[in-house]
């Protein structure tokens, strides 16, 4: 039987108390880092975020979360990954209204 990988995992060197860490995240690419960035961000008590995609041909991003007053990174990674699936179910809302309600023309290409 495989091992398993967990998705997400803290990498060595974190603080004990988890005011700085760095989260790999597996099976996930520039897509998820990007827009987790920016969500994380968004959190006034968050002084850095970045991700990174080590190479091409691993798995899996980087997330690097540092926090002011010595906050939790993880408890503002949780948060943030709540608050980018609310977005997406609300995105996803929206453009199910709108190809139910909304009139489209159906354009096809000649050859």
């Amino acid at each position: 039987m495989a091992e398993s990988i967990p998705k997400i995992r803290i990498l060595k060197g974190a603080a004990p108390d988890l005011s700085a860490a760095t989260f790999q995240i597996h099976d996930e690419s520039h897509t998820i880092g990007n827009a987790l960035r920016w969500m994380v961000m968004k959190n006034p008590k968050v002084e850095f975020c970045g991700y990174s995609a080590p190479h091409p041909s691993e798995p899996h991003i980087n997330v690097r979360i540092q926090m002011y007053d010595n906050l939790s990174s993880l408890d503002a990674l949780i948060e943030a990954l709540n608050n980018l699936d609310d977005l997406c179910a609300t995105i996803d809302d929206a453009y199910t209204v709108s190809l139910r309600k909304d009139k489209y023309e159906i354009w096809e290409e000649k050859s």
